[in-house]
């Protein structure tokens, strides 16, 4: 049997990276990963994890998922011409007061995690309509259910992508694509210390009132205290996305917790968004935690 042929994108570090040793390191050599990233100088971590399991399993490609030019050349260089699982994983974060975030840094984001996953699917997606079959997974996020403070930007970038996955989960039903959003909470990855957030002390949150910086001074709080006791490891992510490749019917939502979150429930029972809002806000800045 051919193996399935699987691009994923983002997979210079984090899931990424752990889904693609994963799948190439197959004993069954079930599957022929095409793991891309953006800059090519940090394929060495990828090589290594993967050391000579990835034999005939694996190729490296240069990937920028907010450059079309680049994404339709990693698209020509699969040699099998087609691809059966596409994992759309790239994504970048923003943290601050929002009076504080440029323009271009705005445009990033949605560049990266909005455009970029759409314009990946857009250059894919005709092949997988004329084969008939396909699978689409994109990483999800729980700040695409519910929104984070200091997080405006990022937020709206992930609830977009769930309005986008949702709306072409219902069209591609007919074409035997199934579409699969894979909703993460806080994961042991390096995006905590590799997005660009306002850090205390900068010059720019002397522009801020008080309140604001004393309300972001306990949301950082919230967040290491998350990270330290709460976020999984990646494995724990890679096994959720293994769940939903090797289903024979895929959910079009999977949650890397087991559960649905609270939030999330609060939000569907009390659908004026009032206690869901008092909530995550008693959530993140009480002080019981700290």
């Amino acid at each position: 049997m051919d193996k399935k042929v699987v691009l994923i994108t983002g997979c210079s570090s984090g899931i990424g990276l752990s889904l693609a040793v994963r799948l190439a390191s197959d004993p069954q050599k079930s599957f022929k990963v095409y793991a891309t990233m953006r800059n090519l100088d940090k394929k060495e971590r990828l090589l290594e994890s993967v050391k000579g399991l990835h034999r005939d399993t694996m190729d490296i490609l240069q990937m920028d998922v907010t450059d079309q030019r680049s994404i339709h050349d990693a698209r020509d260089r699969v040699v099998e011409k087609r691809v059966d699982i596409l994992v759309c994983n790239a994504g970048v974060g923003l943290m601050g007061p929002l009076e504080l975030q440029s323009l271009n840094s705005m445009r990033q984001i949605l560049e990266v995690n909005l455009l970029g996953t759409i314009q990946t699917i857009q250059a894919f997606l005709p092949e997988m309509k004329a084969q008939g079959r396909g699978h689409i997974l994109v990483t999800g996020s729980t700040g695409g259910l519910h929104g984070l403070p200091f997080n405006e930007v990022y937020c709206a970038s992930k609830f977009a992508i769930e309005g986008a996955c949702e709306s072409l989960a219902v069209l591609l039903q007919h074409f035997n694509i199934h579409v699969s959003l894979i909703e993460c909470g806080p994961v042991n990855t390096n995006f905590l210390v590799n997005l660009e957030k306002a850090e205390l002390g900068d010059a720019p949150l002397r522009l801020v009132d008080p309140l604001t910086v004393n309300l972001y001074e306990k949301y950082l709080q919230h967040c290491s205290f998350v990270f330290q006791n709460a976020a999984q490891d990646t494995e724990d992510i890679v096994k959720v996305f293994l769940e939903a490749i090797q289903s024979p019917s895929p959910a079009f939502r999977y949650f890397t917790s087991g559960a649905l979150s609270p939030l999330t429930q609060l939000k569907t029972a009390q659908p004026d968004g009032t206690q869901c809002i008092r909530a995550m806000s008693d959530i993140i800045f009480s002080s019981k935690e700290k």
